[in-house]
């Protein structure tokens, strides 16, 4: 369902963004004046890894009833159940 929905790109931003993270922290406590951008790194991946989130729901096909399907390759064959 993730690969249908193109959600892998947001996921990865988490994932990166948790790391970055655990950087941010490392390096805090090493006392490092730069590890202030890390943790603006780690903001920036969970915004950007949010948003793609909300990709699928801003540009769902509706079906000619109204309804959102989520699953394009569904819609597209016209099987939808």
């Amino acid at each position: 369902m993730i690969k249908v929905l193109k959600l892998q790109k947001a996921v990865m931003a988490i994932v990166l963004g948790i790391i970055a993270l655990i950087a941010y922290k490392v390096m805090d406590v090493k006392h490092l004046e730069s590890s202030i951008y890390m943790l603006e790194f780690a903001g920036l991946l969970f915004v950007t890894g949010a948003l793609l989130f909300l990709y699928p729901v801003f540009f769902a096909k509706k079906d000619k009833d109204g309804n959102v399907e989520l699953d394009p390759e569904q819609q597209e064959e016209g099987t939808i159940e």
